[in-house]
Parts: C-alpha cells; structure tokens; sequence
C-alpha cells in the first residue's frame, strides 16, 4: 500500500472539485493502492473564530460583486462538470477552520476521516451550514456516527489545537501553499484539482511499479 496524504481546507471549493476527480479514479480503479490521510491547512488562519460574512469579504478581497459573481459562475460550471454539488452563493459566512480540522482528526481516529471530509465539504459548498459554529459541526459528527456530546466536550476545550497549528506550519515550511496538495509516499507532489485522468495515468504507474517489484522478488 502507498500513503496519500492530502492537505486540504473544507471552505477550498478546489479541494471539493480536487476530491471529487480523486474519488472518480479511485472507483474506476479498485485495485489502488492508496491508504489516504486528511491533513490540516487553513486558508485563512487569521480568521475571527465566529468567522465573518463570506459574499463582504469575497467581494472586498477579489475587488467587487460582479468579480465575485463571476468567479461564482465559473466555479459551477466546473463543479458542474466534476459531477459535484456546489452551490458557492450558499453558504453565508467564511468560518475559521480549525475546529471543523479539529473534527477530521478525531474522525480519523475512530475510522471516519474520509466520511467527515465528505460530510464538511458537502454542508458547506451544497448545504450552506456555518461549519465554524460549534454545533452545526457536532450535529454533522452525529450524521456520521460520532458522538456529538463527546465531541462538544472537546469542542468546548483547546483540546489538539496547537498540534493541528504545529502540522499546519510543518506543511507550510515543506512548500505546501496552496490547496488541494497531494503527496505521494512521502516523495511526489501533485498539486491542485487534477483531473481523473491524471490520477489513473498515477494509479496505473503505481500498481504497474508495483507488480514488477513483486516479480523481481519472486524469481
């Protein structure tokens, strides 16, 4: 088995797209061999902990509503296309990341990542849930069979706060700086929204690598 590690940030509509064509290969390649780790990058870890009203602040960083609207249109086409449920006019607010970066890691350790990464991504980009409100995430750890009053308690606690800051930064001095990034047994980057085809052309190489190294050792 190979290691993925993804750096990603739930509010990043690209790592959506980006997990999706990921998603897309993986089914029309079950014999991957990929064990896959969500890791922590926040985009804005600057951001006010109740977060701030999204279209205000799109529309004062990307310099006005028509370049937001315009970016918004272009995000649905290629959502659209990927085969995702997007809607980036739907959520209200940009929340600061970290406890719902927070929630995939203790999914992780209960087996959930995966479930949680797809659980965030699709309340925010299709639903338009605040996932920086404390239970909003709670109610979206309980849709996938964590418990919410556990994880209010922790919620409620600087609990992995300065470990998930810590990785962050590691990531950052590593020459991650932008999401999605993929790293491939801790030696290749692929970076951005690849499409499928990329990643079966990867996964074809890996298994192809894979088989002969198997052969070598056998004769």
């Amino acid at each position: 088995m190979i290691r993925l590690d993804i750096f990603s940030d739930p509010v990043c509509p690209w790592c959506l797209i980006g997990k999706a064509h990921l998603d897309r290969a993986l089914e029309a390649h079950a014999d991957h061999p990929f064990v896959i780790a969500w890791h922590p990058f926040q985009l804005n870890p600057d951001m006010p902990p109740e977060g701030v009203e999204k279209r205000a602040y799109l529309a004062k960083r990307l310099g006005g509503e028509a370049k937001v609207d315009a970016i918004h249109d272009r995000l649905r086409q290629i959502a659209e296309e990927a085969g995702v449920a997007m809607d980036p006019d739907k959520p209200e607010m940009l929340p600061n990341t970290m406890n719902a970066h927070r929630m995939i890691h203790w999914a992780g350790i209960e087996g959930k990542q995966a479930a949680m990464v797809s659980a965030l991504f699709r309340a925010y980009w299709r639903d338009g849930r605040d996932i920086g409100d404390s239970e909003e995430l709670c109610d979206i750890a309980e849709e996938i069979g964590m418990d919410p009053v556990a994880l209010a308690r922790l919620l409620a606690t600087d609990a992995d706060i300065d470990d998930l800051r810590a990785r962050d930064v590691d990531a950052r001095k590593k020459g991650v700086t932008a999401v999605p990034t993929f790293l491939i047994a801790q030696q290749y980057v692929v970076s951005g929204a690849q499409p499928p085809e990329v990643w079966a052309q990867v996964i074809e190489e890996l298994v192809a690598k894979s088989t002969e190294s198997s052969e070598v050792e056998s004769k």
